[in-house]
């Protein structure tokens, strides 16, 4: 298991994207349970703060990479430093550059109306030996039966499908504060759907990306990963607009100093009300850091 660091009463994990996707894919290869994985930001932690079924949603997670330099600053100065961070859209470039030369398939669940599938469509064009099993804005109810085959360890299955199921989101729906509050999307809660099912050739997914925006994709997650056909389940928020070219992202230059959440808020100013959420961020890391001295 790789270590995490308690910030802001989250558990982040401390690794390099070199680390991150080792685990992942050998996970695949030697498939003992499940892997439900959280990119958490600013605006999570925040949110954490506030709503405990959240926060304890996020300490569940096997694995949690800091999506957002503000998540790395505020590590550094909470004397917790992280070794990076691996942002969504980063996480489905790299994992899927990898797994198309591996007998490892994917699917993309989530964001607007045909986004998923032209997702899709870009990545395999970008891998050529990506291997899509799904692409679809909901997911189809009677796929829900069917689980991975598991290695003859069953017992950690079984525990993580007690941890899974422990919480209220045992419900048969999401509890209502799931709705999506960082991007828009579909309920994607599992009904019938003919078109996602004519995209699902009847194997089990690997890896499933999750686009439904937070906390919803988390919650979602939480509460369907043990009864559907998938090995890993990964929130990725507002990947599939960037992979798909529906929304340009931040050149690499700002990428790389931390200001693509400027970028993004010039390119949609509707944004300034989630950047508000940036204060009570820092606000919060200010007041854990003099509660330590």
């Amino acid at each position: 298991m790789i270590e995490k660091k308690n910030i802001l009463g989250v558990g982040i994990t401390n690794a390099s994207r070199k680390e991150i996707l080792e685990y992942i894919i050998k996970n695949l290869e030697n498939f003992k349970k499940k892997l439900f994985f959280v990119t958490p930001n600013p605006e999570f932690l925040v949110l954490a703060s506030k709503n405990p079924t959240f926060k304890n949603v996020l300490n569940r997670a096997n694995l949690a990479s800091a999506d957002g330099i503000g998540v790395i600053i505020a590590a550094k100065f909470l004397g917790k430093p992280l070794k990076g961070r691996f942002t969504g859209v980063d996480l489905v470039e790299n994992l899927c550059k990898q797994v198309a030369v591996k007998p490892i398939t994917v699917g993309f669940l989530g964001g607007w109306p045909g986004v998923a599938e032209r997702t899709a469509e870009c990545l395999r064009k970008k891998y050529p030996g990506l291997k899509v099993s799904f692409a679809g804005e909901e997911w189809p109810n009677d796929l829900n039966t069917r689980q991975p085959r598991v290695s003859d360890d069953s017992r950690l299955q079984k525990s993580e499908n007690q941890s899974l199921n422990s919480a209220s989101l045992s419900k048969s729906r999401l509890p209502s504060d799931a709705q999506p509050t960082f991007s828009s999307s579909k309920s994607g809660l599992p009904r019938d759907n003919n078109l996602t099912m004519k995209q699902f050739n009847n194997e089990t997914i690997d890896i499933l990306f999750v686009a439904f925006g937070a906390p919803k994709q988390e919650f979602w997650i939480s509460e369907y990963l043990e009864k559907i056909p998938v090995k890993i389940a990964i929130g990725v928020g507002g990947a599939f607009d960037y992979i798909s070219g529906k929304t340009p992202r931040a050149p690499l230059f700002l990428q790389n100093i931390g200001l693509e959440w400027l970028f993004r808020l010039i390119m949609q100013p509707w944004r300034i009300k989630r950047q508000l959420s940036l204060l009570q961020f820092i606000w919060l890391v200010i007041k854990e850091k003099l509660s330590k001295n």
